[in-house]
């Protein structure tokens, strides 16, 4: 089980509305700005966070990730796509249903700013 996550992005401002218009569609609060990057808190407890990285010698290298987030629903799986390709976001897979991996495994995927494929999983019938 995952307690939080972090990823590294070239350019903090445009990955920030990014995440806050797609992860808000998951009811996911505004991310908070904080001086080491932008914080997702759920439950009081940061569970998320974006890191610019710097250039120099020691800037560590953005690499492609995939996370997974909870939704309550399937038309929050929906909402979630759309607002991320509104935002800047590629389509990575359309939201349905991928019963290889469950039958009720309903999920949509997208590429960030970054190249990150981010997704929105329900698993609950419809």
């Amino acid at each position: 089980m995952i307690d939080q996550c972090s990823l590294h992005v070239t350019d903090l401002e445009r990955s920030r509305c990014f995440y806050d218009a797609a992860l808000g569609r998951l009811g996911i609060p505004t991310g908070r700005a904080a001086r080491s990057g932008v914080h997702w808190v759920g439950d009081g407890v940061e569970a998320f966070s974006i890191n610019e990285i710097r250039s120099g010698r020691n800037a560590r290298q953005v690499r492609e990730a995939h996370l997974a987030f909870v939704a309550r629903s399937r038309p929050a799986v929906d909402a979630f796509h759309a607002a991320a390709l509104r935002a800047g976001g590629r389509n990575d897979r359309e939201p349905g249903l991928r019963p290889e991996y469950h039958p009720n495994y309903y999920a949509a995927l997208v590429l960030d700013p970054d190249g990150h494929r981010i997704e929105a999983v329900c698993h609950t019938p419809d």
